[in-house]
């Protein structure tokens, strides 16, 4: 009898764990569901990438990679093909690591980005700057990506208002990429890099 009490309490970490991590995950999954997203109006799914990464830092915190409760995520999502999930899979990891660089993953931007609001950047040139949430292939330019989770990045907000519907080589990068996964077709991609 000890010894099945010592076996169960060696391995319920392990079970709460693993529950822990699916939680975290689809939390993530809820934010960034396709079907979801296609529902939402204009810039509807900008809070919700400030949402998912403020999930993914307290589930860093509590010891999980990012990167797996990222995937684990985008899995549960059932994004509908490879190309399209692995670009939301940096989308998120990348997201991540801006508000990190950025020092805004303290508890005031934490509390922030669980509203869906701008933290305060807290280091480097932009700080005391809003970190706004911006389309990556402008949505002036292609508004079908408005609402793409790999499509948003974090980026200060005077940065985002000084860049607007620009598209230079990384943002005819991911239109390309956006094609390849089916979400512009080729005549659409044609007009979006004759810009």
């Amino acid at each position: 009898m000890k010894l099945l009490a010592l076996l169960v309490a060696a391995l319920l970490p392990l079970v709460a764990t693993a529950e822990t991590i699916a939680t975290y995950s689809k939390n993530v999954a809820n934010l960034i569901d396709p079907a979801k997203l296609a529902t939402l109006g204009k810039r509807g799914a900008n809070p919700r990438v400030q949402k998912a990464v403020a999930i993914l830092e307290i589930a860093r915190r509590e010891g999980y990679a990012v990167a797996s409760v990222a995937s684990n995520a985008v899995v549960i999502a059932n994004y509908p093909n490879k190309p399209l999930a692995t670009l939301t899979l940096d989308s998120l990891t990348r997201n991540h690591s801006i508000a990190t660089q950025l020092g805004v993953l303290n508890e005031a931007g934490l509390k922030d980005m669980r509203g869906g609001h701008s933290p305060t950047i807290q280091v480097g040139k932009y700080k005391g700057d809003e970190l706004s949430v911006d389309h990556i292939v402008p949505r002036a330019v292609a508004p079908e990506l408005d609402n793409v989770i790999a499509n948003l990045e974090l980026m200060p907000l005077k940065m985002n208002i000084s860049k607007s519907a620009k598209m230079g080589a990384r943002q005819q990068d991911y239109a390309k990429r956006f094609r390849a996964a089916g979400l512009l077709s080729p005549k659409r991609l044609d007009v979006i890099l004759s810009r």
